[in-house]
């Protein structure tokens, strides 16, 4: 503990502190995020529509954009109760290290057999599948985090799970692959033959790493085309953020217990969950005039939805066989370089993560992989704590902020998400080590290609 500040290193809060709601942004904003559309009559989903993909009640918090809070049932608190609340820890030699003013604290939420933040949405999405009576559940999942939080909480619920893996990921991460099956997931590098969409990606793009677009069609595909499955999703849609709600409650119940304002939140962005789930609650305070603070989203340049997209709407999928939302957007068909940071090669943003950014709730940052190993070898070296190369990006951020309070004196309290560990990803930090690491950045016409092949709506 700090003789300076009396804050500790780690900030424990007690299971009584822990939620008991789900928060939803969308119940303070003004301005909706825009509704999900039907490919086929350009309509807005119907619940009915949704419930053929989803299960019925997720699908029923996917449109809800009124209630501001939702309950989160016992069976999913008592499991939450294995790993949460999760420490916000004071990074004290990370401060000493950089000789910053700042205040620097993260959001650890790798305490949990899926290194990462993935599990808070995974245990409720399998809970409603298991309470809808369903066989099993199909997914996508990029880096691995997701696929493996997901197969534990399938069985936990004795609920079948098939994971379609993003094929570079699936060679990169093979113990990530091996965990996944130790839970009892069948795994399949996408994309695959298995699928009409699969079969036809990899015509369209032979040899290709894939992606999280290719990867969510074929999930899609396999749900629809099975009885008693139903698909889900583990970023991107509002449910998801809703459930990932719990990291910005703790957090923000964490510095209200030490009366600590906080000035910048940052949070790494792919497809939005852990970035949305932990600005949520001040974003809130944001859009209800209650309180300011700089919200930071840090996105890879190879895969720069945000800071080069265009906001309009498009597929969810690479197939094209998923609704169509208003993102911010590469287009559908962009294939991104094969980066080390798996989980944020989607093409497009959250709509809550994009209408926020429209909004000018949050800015965003592109940060090129290079630094950002760079980043997360200081932070391993003086925190104690292997990042994931996702959550890294945010890492890189919050250094450069530090670095400047530095400069001109101020003593900002910053406070980043480390959404998850790095430790299957070992093979990105040799090829950091070894020197054989390479940064990309798309051209204007690399993304041009896809973005003028935008679905035209309205």
């Amino acid at each position: 503990m700090s003789q300076e500040t009396n804050i500790p290193y780690k900030i424990y809060l007690e299971e009584s502190e822990m939620p008991k709601q789900w928060y939803n942004v969308r119940g303070d904003m003004k301005k909706k995020p825009a509704p999900i559309l039907n490919p086929g009559t350009g309509k807005p989903v119907t619940l009915d529509e949704l419930s053929g993909i989803f299960c019925k009640e997720l699908a029923e918090q996917e449109l809800d954009d009124t209630s501001r809070f939702i309950d989160i049932p016992q069976e999913i608190r008592d499991f939450y109760r294995m790993y949460r609340p999760a420490p916000l820890v004071r990074a004290y030699c990370l401060e000493k290290k950089l000789d910053t003013p700042a205040h620097i604290y993260y959001k650890f939420e790798g305490n949990n057999t899926s290194g990462s933040h993935k599990l808070n949405s995974a245990i409720a999405q399998a809970y409603y599948a298991k309470k809808q009576g369903l066989k099993g559940v199909t997914t996508e999942t990029g880096a691995g985090q997701w696929g493996t939080a997901l197969s534990m909480a399938c069985s936990y619920f004795d609920l079948d799970c098939q994971v379609y893996m993003v094929k570079v990921s699936y060679e990169q991460k093979p113990f990530r692959r091996e965990v996944m099956r130790t839970y009892g997931a069948n795994v399949t590098p996408s994309p695959s033959m298995n699928t009409e969409v699969g079969r036809k990606i990899n015509a369209e793009f032979p040899g290709t790493g894939g992606s999280l677009g290719c990867a969510i069609s074929e999930a899609v595909e396999a749900a629809v085309s099975q009885e008693g499955y139903r698909y889900v999703l583990g970023s991107v849609l509002s449910q998801v953020l809703l459930h990932q709600s719990v990291i910005g409650l703790e957090t923000k119940t964490a510095l209200d217990k030490y009366g600590i304002k906080a000035d910048m939140i940052i949070g790494c962005a792919g497809g939005g969950s852990n970035l949305g789930g932990l600005i949520s609650p001040f974003a809130g305070e944001i859009l209800r005039g209650e309180n300011n603070y700089e919200i930071i989203a840090v996105e890879p340049a190879s895969c720069p939805s945000l800071t080069r997209g265009v906001y309009a709407y498009d597929f969810c999928d690479t197939g094209k066989v998923c609704p169509l939302a208003k993102m911010y957007t590469l287009g559908s068909g962009f294939m991104p370089s094969p980066n080390h940071a798996g989980g944020l090669r989607y093409h497009g943003m959250s709509s809550v993560v994009s209408e926020l950014y429209d909004q000018g709730i949050l800015s965003a940052r592109s940060v090129e992989q290079t630094e950002v190993f760079k980043a997360a070898e200081t932070f391993a070296r003086v925190e104690g704590i292997l990042p994931a190369p996702e959550s890294s990006h945010a890492i890189k951020v919050a250094i450069d902020e530090a670095v400047k309070c530095r400069e001109t004196g101020e003593a900002k309290n910053i406070v980043f998400g480390l959404t998850g560990t790095g430790y299957f990803d070992m093979v990105a930090y040799q090829k950091y080590n070894d020197g054989d690491m390479s940064d990309y950045i798309p051209t204007d016409d690399d993304l041009q290609k896809s973005i003028s092949q935008l679905p035209k709506i309205g």
